[in-house]
């Protein structure tokens, strides 16, 4: 925020030495910063914690080793997974001889078999930091193997060792099974594991592969709606079972989905099902390596890529001229869809995995569908044919929509007259825009070099505008600044105020900060509180907060927003004896761009203070406006003679 920009460099001349670093060891770093490996501590991340065991198991079955997976939730949020792979190592691990493969694994970040991707060649559990990551958010965690006939066992609490791995007799099975409780030191407030959440988790993992079976039990105290106590999942028909379920008998747009698995030796597998119907809103679900990726990526661009294309082709085979216009946004846009790729070592964009980068990614997907979609389009011309014609609506719509918005934005410019003044914004709907009022041509050219083009539109104002708590409704009829100001912002004023028709999210008066600027901004707040009170109401109406002085001690630099701070900074962030160069800035437009933006303009960054009125302070609003900004000047006079006193200085 702004207020962080006034007084950084806090520090001093505090000392910074060796000791002040301070070095975490083991899964401390997790619990310090949960949010770095789950994404936070809210019930999405208390969910991750499920998921990252369940991923695991998950591994052992696309792997090929586990055919059943058991997941099952008790009382006091305790949540038992088991599988029946080859179980958790348990021998003494080569780097660490006094500990188990286990320990290392549910002890240490990065510890695992899915690097060199000689144990599996696709895993959903890539950083290897998932046991061990909910080994430490949890209370206690209890981890059970059985290998070579043999179980064994060990306890966690907050990730640390509770003794040393043991040997709990013979045993005619194999897999692991981990029950944990969470930590609510971590994931605080009335958080608890969701049945209904879990098991729409376990069922969705069961479609991703169709040689898994998962089995699923909840306690029955703990179920308040139709999640039933226990359940099985097995779905020999992949994600074209799913998707049909998801449909449920709705009309389709083709009387047959488009769907398919393919191998691709060695580089990948991918399976898909996308139908298209307008009586649902359209999704793609999407996943790598069992892992949802509900933020899309490369496979999900190869996969549009793909339809595109094959729907361009068939355009073009058929002479249809309108096929050019489509977009993979058009194609997608009434479009229901699944989507899972099985690839070797896959790239996400953070440890929550919810966006896949992976380049090979796209390449994989894009190719084989596009071939799948070409035999399935020529297979049935009509279908193909009516599928077309069903995009080309979409596309005609987007283009319709957006020539509307264009025509709108093209007209409210051309009304103002003033080609060079109003610098608009790119972006077409009013949501995240907003357009500064600056005074004069000076502060509108620096504004215009800082702002963001997407989203900040410029109007330079000359001078002072009139004032409207004075002025006749001829004179506002007249006034050639306050027509430009309604024009730009398109929504009428007075009763023909209409709030869908404003053109901008935030309007933003950014004036000086001297005497002339408030005078100018008074102004305009007299304007908007006359003639627009619903825009201030409705909460679109802000102040910009620009510094006035600027503070400068060697590579130090400073901003103040008035003389108080000035003050304020020169006792505290510079030594007694510093000879700090103290410049003024006499108006926006003599600040660099650069220095607009960073301190005024750039969110994150800049203060903005919103106008408003509340319902108690609508009588004293309208007195104080009646009596500095009215038409009887005696009013004024007395304002001034009863607050003079209170003047400590001059700006002249």
């Amino acid at each position: 925020m702004a207020k962080d920009l006034f007084d950084e460099n806090r520090s001093g001349g505090k000392e910074y030495t060796a000791k002040d670093i301070e070095v975490l060891e083991g899964l401390e770093p997790v619990r310090r910063r949960p949010g770095m490996y789950i994404g936070g501590t809210d019930a999405a991340a208390l969910h991750h914690l499920a998921a990252e065991i369940l991923d695991n198991s998950m591994d052992e079955a696309v792997a090929g080793f586990a055919s059943r997976i058991e997941i099952e939730l008790f009382p006091n949020d305790i949540l038992t997974i088991r599988d029946n792979g080859r179980g958790i190592p348990v021998d003494p691990h080569p780097k660490f001889k006094n500990k188990s493969a286990l320990e290392v694994i549910m002890t240490t970040l990065h510890a695992g078999g899915k690097f060199e991707g000689k144990v599996y060649e696709t895993s959903g559990g890539l950083h290897g930091v998932g046991a061990s990551v909910v080994n430490a958010l949890s209370e206690w965690m209890e981890v059970e193997v059985f290998r070579n006939k043999t179980g064994y066992k060990m306890r966690f609490e907050r990730g640390l060792p509770i003794g040393k791995l043991k040997e709990t007799g013979s045993a005619n099975r194999r897999g692991t099974t981990t029950t944990f409780k969470p930590d609510y030191k971590i994931f605080q407030g009335d958080l608890h594991f969701s049945p209904s959440r879990l098991y729409r988790m376990v069922k969705s993992k069961s479609y991703l592969f169709r040689g898994v079976e998962i089995h699923w039990k909840c306690d029955p105290s703990l179920l308040d709606d139709k999640t039933p106590a226990e359940d099985t999942f097995h779905f020999p028909g992949g994600l074209s079972d799913y998707l049909a379920s998801e449909i449920d008998n709705k009309t389709t747009v083709t009387p047959r989905m488009f769907s398919g698995r393919s191998e691709q030796n060695g580089k990948g597998t991918l399976e898909w099902a996308v139908a298209w119907t307008p009586l649902m809103d359209p999704f793609l679900s999407s996943y790598c390596n069992t892992i949802p990726t509900p933020a899309g990526g490369t496979h999900e661009q190869g996969l549009r890529n793909a339809l595109t294309r094959s729907l361009r082709a068939h355009g073009e085979r058929t002479n249809n001229k309108k096929t050019a216009q489509i977009t993979p946004e058009d194609v997608m846009a009434q479009a229901v869809g699944m989507l899972s790729v099985f690839i070797r070592d896959p790239e996400f964009q953070g440890q929550t995995k919810d966006k896949l980068s992976s380049p090979d990614a796209q390449r994989l997907v894009e190719n084989v569908v596009r071939d799948h979609f070409d035999h399935w389009l020529a297979e049935d011309p009509g279908t193909a044919d009516k599928l077309l014609d069903f995009v080309i609506d979409q596309a005609e719509d987007r283009l319709k929509k957006r020539q509307e918005k264009e025509v709108s934005r093209k007209a409210a410019t051309r009304k103002l007259r003033l080609p060079g003044k109003l610098a608009d914004c790119t972006r077409d709907a009013a949501e995240g825009t907003e357009i500064f009022l600056v005074e004069g041509d000076s502060a509108g050219g620096s504004a215009k070099q800082a702002r963001d083009r997407a989203t900040q539109a410029i109007l330079p104002l000359r001078g002072k505008i009139l004032n409207v708590a004075s002025a006749t409704a001829g004179k506002l009829a007249q006034n050639q600044e306050l027509s430009d100001l309604m024009q730009a912002l398109g929504c009428g004023a007075g009763a023909k105020y209409n709030e869908s028709a404003l053109r901008y999210e935030r309007v933003i008066v950014m004036t000086d900060a001297d005497v002339d600027g408030a005078h100018i901004a008074s102004l305009l707040l007299t304007f908007f509180y006359r003639e627009m009170p619903q825009l201030i109401k409705n909460g679109h109406l802000y102040l910009a907060m620009p510094p006035l002085y600027r503070l400068v001690h060697g590579s130090k630099s400073i901003y103040a927003r008035d003389d108080k701070h000035r003050d304020q900074l020169l006792k505290t962030e510079f030594k007694s004896n510093a000879k700090v160069e103290v410049s003024r800035f006499k108006g926006l437009g003599e600040m660099m761009p650069a220095q607009l933006k960073e301190t005024t303009m750039k969110p994150g960054m800049r203060t903005l203070v919103r106008v408003q009125v509340g319902e108690e302070d609508k009588k004293e609003t309208e007195s104080m406006v009646e009596r500095l900004m009215g038409k009887k000047p005696e009013l004024r006079f007395q304002f001034i003679q009863e607050n003079a006193q209170f003047v400590k200085e001059v700006d002249v």
